[in-house]
């Protein structure tokens, strides 16, 4: 089990420059939102994406501190009208912890019939109002032969974060990395 209790700021920086991918950049971005406060817990994921015959890299990080969930997302780009030279994109946002409305953690587990098993793998969202979704479809009733409008029925969801891992792509130590960030983050929302 890891530590969380101590400033973890520079095991944060081995794992993003164990990606290989701009560490300097990621790095500097994410510190850059710690605000020098103390790393509690963190996850790094890095996803290559395939576009046509490209490969381009995205990174995400998530950070936990005392008081705040820091998300950071890097991606590449092979350049454009305005920036000709390829170039990297950071954003990061930092919500407070009493802003975290859910944590929901969805495990897949394979021939559940066999007993407990590890999950295979690991759906985390993370919900704080930032972004809304609203699906909308219209209305029914149970007869057939109806043809009256019964308006639309729909549901709103937050969907401010999800992150997906696999153990079959990216192997049993993210699964077992981002499950134990989840429950992080379970902990440190519920007396907030």
């Amino acid at each position: 089990m890891r530590n969380k209790t101590s400033d973890r700021a520079d095991d944060l920086r081995t794992a993003i420059e164990r990606t290989g991918y701009y560490p300097e950049v990621v790095a500097d971005g994410v510190l850059s939102a710690l605000a020098g406060e103390d790393v509690t817990d963190f996850y790094v994921h890095h996803e290559p994406t395939f576009d046509r015959d490209e490969v381009r890299r995205h990174l995400t990080v998530v950070v936990l501190t005392p008081s705040r969930l820091i998300v950071a997302h890097t991606d590449e780009h092979p350049g454009d009208d305005l920036l000709p030279e390829p170039y990297t994109s950071t954003s990061t946002e930092a919500i407070a912890l009493s802003a975290v409305r859910s944590v929901v953690v969805t495990r897949m587990v394979a021939n559940p019939t066999s007993g407990p098993a590890p999950a295979a793998e690991v759906v985390l969202t993370i919900g704080w109002g930032g972004v809304g979704r609203v699906d909308l479809e219209p209305a029914g009733c149970s007869d057939p032969q109806c043809e009256a409008d019964h308006g639309y029925t729909g549901m709103i969801a937050g969907d401010d974060f999800s992150l997906r891992v696999s153990a079959a792509a990216e192997g049993r130590q993210a699964v077992d990395g981002l499950l134990s960030f989840a429950e992080s983050l379970s902990a440190s929302t519920h007396s907030t």
